[in-house]
């Protein structure tokens, strides 16, 4: 895991040191990888540095997600659905 604590520690160093484009994202983390690996710990460590507290963060379990139509949860339903106008 030292390999993605670097990557997220040289991006928020970028962006906080001014070195980053302004008119982008700090950044846009995605962790993979099996259960028990630290991938949410780090989430929350990186929340907690960046906002002072580790709920400041977005979880999403992918695997609500395995059947096609399901991601009209996360993304809306698409033209044509009952509901498509409230997104």
């Amino acid at each position: 895991q030292n390999e993605a604590i670097n990557a997220v520690s040289n991006a928020v160093r970028r962006s906080r040191s001014g070195l980053s484009d302004p008119n982008r994202p700090n950044g846009s983390f995605l962790f993979l990888g099996p259960t028990g690996v630290g991938k949410t710990e780090l989430c929350k460590a990186l929340a907690e540095f960046l906002f002072d507290t580790d709920e400041a963060m977005v979880r999403i379990d992918m695997s609500e997600f395995m059947e096609q139509h399901s991601v009209a949860r996360l993304i809306g339903a698409p033209p044509g659905y009952v509901g498509y106008e409230q997104g």
